[in-house]
């Protein structure tokens, strides 16, 4: 078997591969690499050694059984029976549901998640987004501080187990997103700065060293992460990838690193016939992340959109802190603004940034799905010091009215595990750091963020507590009861009516018409034949929609419909969805 390693600065580079040392020689053919031929099988554990330094495993390890400083695992992927039929789901008409694997299930494991999609597709979801699964020291933590950017955490069940994963999920009809880690690796298990320049301090992060994508040596690191992007889609069949923070992935080279991973992307699709994408996570507002190559673009094909988020949150919530101070003024109108044009700061003022932000879509060359609507996300939920759902913040009728919203808009919706039975567990930020020092960092910083913002100390849990994770664990005896049983059924009948109504997936941003009321707290808009209403209010209101004829699609308290003067009468807290006949 071939093995390879790119380590630009080492004098020698010696292979140790199931207890036998060989020494590795220089690639002619392309600078920094070294290689060598061994006998290996699938399982063969190997490491390569620096200049006779310690083992270490391999950059492009894709297995680390006994975790992120142990030695590496050959994987042979032709070996797995591949049994769903399966050509791909594309992005637009979809409706995303964003997972988990260590909290979903209290097992905590690919196989114990894959016995519950049916589940997801009952409720009519198309795709489930799997938060990320590279390995991380310990057992127990959310997966952004991963390391080994080509392997699977093995507590999860490792390769084998996240193939089942995706073969069960196929099988059911449901395509696969994966969310991956680009702009930095976690602070332990992380050799990497061991074996070549593959961070630079050109740039600072949040993290430190930024990942190193245009300084000297970029051209490997580069290659790197393309690749890794592209064995996912191709060795699991995942179909689409979730970019964690683009806005932190520091390039000045003329050709831009999501550019470059968008044609090889894109390349792949043609390839195997199957429909591939990727969407970024960005906080720069900037329509070139999802605007096409041609026209200059970086050729991503879609975004969260925290603008519509933050809206709708404080709409519901009245919360001002924060990022929410600008939406807080005028929620309704805020509200009302990213459904007809996506973004909120689209080159408007940012108290919270102190600057201007943002960058007006082009409505007409930009297609509604491709912006992510979502009113709960890991990020959202997970970042409140207690971990609180939105379900612990508002009444059932707001949940309904916010469901009624993200189902209807414009834009791809996406759900939060749970979220669509109002779960009653928290979904707090977790850790299983086996660095002590690193464990009470996390722990100490934790807690003073928090203080900053007005919480006690005592109501921050302990991230490395093991009961602060098993508190985060979905209770699937929710579902079967009241008023969680409620909320589900309106879940589904939303979905249903996605899927049902060509009017909610139409991608014309441009089409959508709204009209609100903020001091009375209702907003209605209309898309197509579709005409949605809610109530945020605690009171009933007369909505003039000047539709003389509407039937009931759904509605989550009794309306009446619209009589010949055109006015629906919506009660307190409370949504509808009607069609113009």
């Amino acid at each position: 078997m071939q093995f390879e390693v790119w380590a630009p600065q080492a004098g020698r580079v010696t292979l140790q591969c199931d207890g036998v040392t060989r020494t590795l020689a220089r690639d002619p053919e392309r600078e920094g690499w070294w290689r060598g031929e061994a006998d290996a099988r699938d399982g063969s554990r190997y490491g390569f050694s620096l200049d006779d330094g310690p083992v270490l495993p391999d950059p492009r390890s894709r297995r680390q059984p006994d975790g992120p400083d142990g030695p590496s695992a050959v994987v042979d992927h032709e070996a797995y029976a591949w049994r769903a039929e399966w050509d791909g789901r594309p992005l637009p008409g979809a409706v995303l549901y964003e997972l988990h694997v260590g909290t979903y299930t209290r097992e905590g494991t690919f196989d114990a998640a894959a016995e519950r999609l049916e589940h997801l597709a009952g409720l009519g979801v198309t795709h489930v987004q799997l938060m990320p699964v590279c390995p991380f020291p310990g057992r127990h933590g959310w997966g952004y501080e991963g390391v080994s950017p080509w392997a699977v955490h093995e507590p999860y069940g490792g390769p084998e187990a996240l193939k089942r994963f995706v073969d069960r999920a196929h099988g059911l009809g449901l395509g696969v997103v994966l969310d991956v880690v680009h702009n930095h690796l976690g602070p332990s298990g992380n050799h990497l700065p061991r074996f070549g320049p593959y961070f630079t301090d050109t740039h600072h992060t949040p993290w430190g060293a930024a990942v190193n994508l245009d300084a000297p040596g970029s051209d490997e690191v580069r290659a790197y992460l393309v690749e890794s992007a592209l064995a996912w889609l191709r060795d699991y069949r995942i179909d689409g990838l979730r970019l964690d923070a683009v806005h932190a992935l520091a390039d000045t080279r003329a050709h831009h690193f999501l550019e470059e991973l968008s044609a090889a992307v894109d390349a792949l699709a043609a390839d195997t016939g199957r429909p591939l994408f990727l969407i970024a996570e960005s906080d720069r507002n900037d329509p070139r992340d999802i605007t096409p190559r041609a026209a200059g673009g970086h050729g991503l094909h879609a975004q969260w959109n925290d603008d519509f988020h933050h809206a709708l949150h404080t709409a519901l919530t009245g919360e001002s802190q924060g990022y929410y101070a600008d939406f807080a003024r005028a929620p309704f109108a805020a509200l009302a603004k990213t459904l007809r044009g996506g973004f909120f700061h689209d080159g408007t003022y940012s108290t919270f940034r102190g600057r201007r932000h943002g960058r007006p879509l082009d409505r007409t060359r930009v297609a509604g799905h491709r912006l992510l609507g979502y009113s709960q996300t890991h990020d959202q939920v997970g970042n409140r010091a207690r971990g609180d759902r939105l379900a612990a913040l508002v009444s059932p009728g707001l949940l309904a009215c916010a469901a009624a919203l993200t189902l209807t808009a414009p834009f791809t919706p996406m759900l939060f595990m749970g979220e669509e039975w109002a779960a009653g567990t928290p979904w707090q930020f977790f850790t299983d750091h086996t660095d002590a020092e690193l464990a009470e960092a996390v722990r100490d910083g934790r807690r003073r963020e928090f203080a900053a913002h007005g919480w006690a100390e005592e109501d921050v849990p302990d991230p490395q507590d093991p009961a602060t994770r098993d508190r985060s664990c979905l209770d699937w005896s929710e579902p079967e009861r009241e008023p969680h049983a409620r909320v589900l059924a309106w879940y589904r009948q939303l979905v249903a009516l996605r899927h049902a109504q060509p009017d909610l997936t139409d991608p014309d941003l441009a089409d959508t018409r709204v009209v609100h009321d903020e001091e009375r707290r209702w907003l209605a808009f209309r898309r197509g034949d579709v005409l949605v209403a809610v109530n945020l209010g605690g009171e009933p209101v007369p909505i003039a929609l000047g539709v003389p004829h509407a039937r009931v699609l759904a509605a989550w308290e009794p309306v009446d419909v619209p009589g010949t003067d055109g006015v629906l009468r919506l009660p307190g807290e409370s949504a509808v969805v009607l069609l113009q006949e």
